[in-house]
C-alpha cells in the first residue's frame, strides 16, 4: 500500500472539516494508473460535496482536478506509461500527494503546457467547452450573457464566445472584477450588484437582449435573467455559486419563448471519446494562444481550508490552485 498525506473531510461543514491526514491508497488494478500530483484545481464542485450540497460517501478526499506524473500503470493501459505528464478532471480524490484513476480519463500534457497549466484548465475548461456547443453555440450577430466572466469557468466562456464571433456581455459583482472581465475579452460589462443587470442588457442591445445567457450563479441572478433574455433565446443554468435559484413557473417562459436548460459536466463526459474530444479542443485553444485561464493564487495542500473560504466568499478572479510540494510538483 502507499501512504500519501490528503486531505479528508469526515463530515460536512465549513471549509474546517478540511483535515490533512495520511491515507492509504489501494493497489493499482486493471485500467487504472497511479499519479503523482503536482497541482490540483480548487472548484466550486469541492465545496458542494464539503457542505453536503453533493453528497458524497464520508469520509472521502475532495477535489476532481489535478496534474502530476504518472508513477505506475495498471494491467491493460497502454495509451499512459510511468514518466508522462497528464492531467485530468471529475475524477474524485485529487486533493491528494497521489491519487489513483482510471488510465482513460488521463489527458496527456504537453510540453509546452506546465502543471499549473494542467491543473487549471480541464475541468472548467471541458466545462465551458459543453456550455458553449451543446446548448445554442453562439455565433457571429449573437449576443451572450455570461455572469460571474471574471471567475475561472466565466472567463473561460467569455473568451469562446468571444472566438466564435460573438458580442459577449460579461455580468460580474465588483469594480475589480469588471477590470479582469474587459481583460478577458468582454465587449461590454456590468457591475449587477450596482446596475440592474437586465435593463443594461437591454440597453446595451437597443432592446435585443441576449440570445444566450450562461448562469453558474443562481440565487442573485437566474429570475432577472428572464428580462433580459431575447426572444427565442436560450438561458443555461450550471451552478449555484450565490444559492439555488428561487422557482419559477413553467409558464415565465411562454412571453419570450425562451428555452431553459441545465448542464452538469458529468453528463457531457460519458465516454472516453468524448472526454478526450474535449479536452482537445481545450488544449487546442490553449496552444493557439486564444483561450487561457489567469491563475488567482497557489496554496499548499494544507491550507486547503483557506483556498476554499476564498473561492466559497467569491474573492477570486481566474483560478485557485494548491500544490503537493512532491517532487513532481518541483519538476514542471
Amino acid at each position: 500500500m502507499i501512504k500519501v498525506k490528503a486531505i479528508v473531510v469526515d463530515q460536512y461543514g465549513g471549509p474546517e472539516q478540511l483535515v490533512m491526514r495520511v491515507r492509504e491508497l489501494k493497489r493499482v488494478e486493471a485500467g487504472e494508473a497511479l499519479v503523482r500530483i503536482a497541482k490540483i484545481g480548487v472548484n466550486f464542485a469541492d465545496i458542494y460535496r464539503r457542505t453536503g450540497f453533493d453528497p458524497q460517501p464520508l469520509p472521502f478526499i475532495p477535489g476532481l482536478e489535478a496534474a502530476g506524473m504518472v508513477e505506475e500503470v495498471g494491467a491493460g493501459v497502454h495509451h499512459v506509461k510511468r514518466g508522462d505528464r497528464v492531467a485530468f478532471g471529475r475524477q474524485p480524490g485529487a486533493y491528494a500527494e497521489a491519487c489513483i484513476v482510471p488510465a482513460g480519463s488521463l489527458i496527456a500534457l504537453p510540453d509546452t503546457l506546465s502543471y499549473e497549466q494542467g491543473a487549471a484548465i480541464p475541468l472548467q475548461g471541458m466545462t465551458a467547452h459543453y456550455l458553449i456547443h451543446d446548448f445554442r453555440k453562439p455565433g457571429p450577430g449573437d449576443v451572450v450573457l455570461i455572469h460571474a466572466a471574471a471567475g475561472g469557468v466565466g472567463s473561460l466562456l467569455v473568451q469562446w464566445a468571444r472566438h466564435l464571433g460573438a458580442h459577449v456581455i460579461g455580468s460580474v459583482s465588483t469594480l475589480q472584477k469588471a477590470q479582469v472581465a474587459r481583460r478577458v475579452g468582454a465587449h461590454d460589462v456590468i457591475v449587477y450588484t450596482e446596475q440592474n443587470f437586465a435593463e443594461e442588457t437591454m440597453r446595451l442591445t437597443k432592446g435585443h437582449g441576449a440570445d444566450l445567457i450562461i448562469d453558474g450563479v443562481a440565487k442573485s441572478t437566474f429570475n432577472a435573467n428572464l428580462d433580459a433574455i431575447a426572444v427565442r433565446g436560450h438561458i443555461v443554468i450550471f451552478g449555484a455559486a450565490s444559492g439555488p435559484a428561487v422557482p419559477i413557473s413553467p409558464n415565465a417562459l411562454m412571453p419570450r419563448s425562451v428555452s431553459l436548460s441545465g448542464g452538469d459536466l458529468q453528463h457531457f463526459l460519458q465516454s472516453t471519446e468524448e472526454l478526450q474530444r474535449r479536452a482537445h479542443d481545450v488544449i487546442t485553444g490553449v496552444l493557439e494562444g486564444w483561450l487561457t485561464q489567469e491563475i488567482f493564487q497557489i496554496f499548499p495542500l494544507s491550507k486547503a481550508a483557506e483556498a476554499h473560504r476564498l473561492l466559497q466568499g467569491r474573492h477570486t478572479t481566474g483560478k485557485l490552485l494548491l500544490s503537493t510540494g512532491t517532487a513532481a510538483a518541483s519538476s514542471d
